[in-house]
């Protein structure tokens, strides 16, 4: 899997770190898991600093199908997003937007600049 992550309950913190390819797969199987272990509030570090999307049209419709349903699933944390390229931050923001989300989204080109941000953000 080119996702690992980490779930911190005690912080109320997810860090995810995407690396080499990464592929629709890849994303539903870290959606699932921040539903399952009950983390959608919590504040969320996606840092896809060193990833390349593989994604189709159709898949980019299949994710946004499925983060709809998570809007009822409200309150939804902040997402601090790490991403260098054009092609990362073009396709980060695409998918943190999917889903008529609530909640505050920006895209950072440090781990600090993102970490310093999203812990500025209020707890939900």
């Amino acid at each position: 899997m080119s996702v690992r992550f980490t779930i911190d309950h005690a912080a109320r913190f997810v860090h995810a770190v995407a690396e080499g390819v990464c592929t629709l797969k890849d994303l539903e199987d870290y959606l699932d898991q921040i539903v399952v272990q009950g983390a959608m509030p919590y504040r969320k570090l996606w840092d896809c600093s060193q990833a390349k999307y593989q994604y189709t049209d159709a898949d980019v419709m299949e994710v946004g199908a499925r983060v709809s349903v998570y809007a009822n699933m409200d309150p939804r944390g902040p997402i601090a997003i790490v991403a260098t390229s054009p092609s990362t931050i073009e396709a980060s923001l695409r998918f943190a937007n999917l889903g008529g989300a609530k909640r505050p989204v920006k895209v950072f080109s440090t781990e600090a600049e993102a970490r310093r941000w999203l812990f500025s953000q209020p707890e939900n």
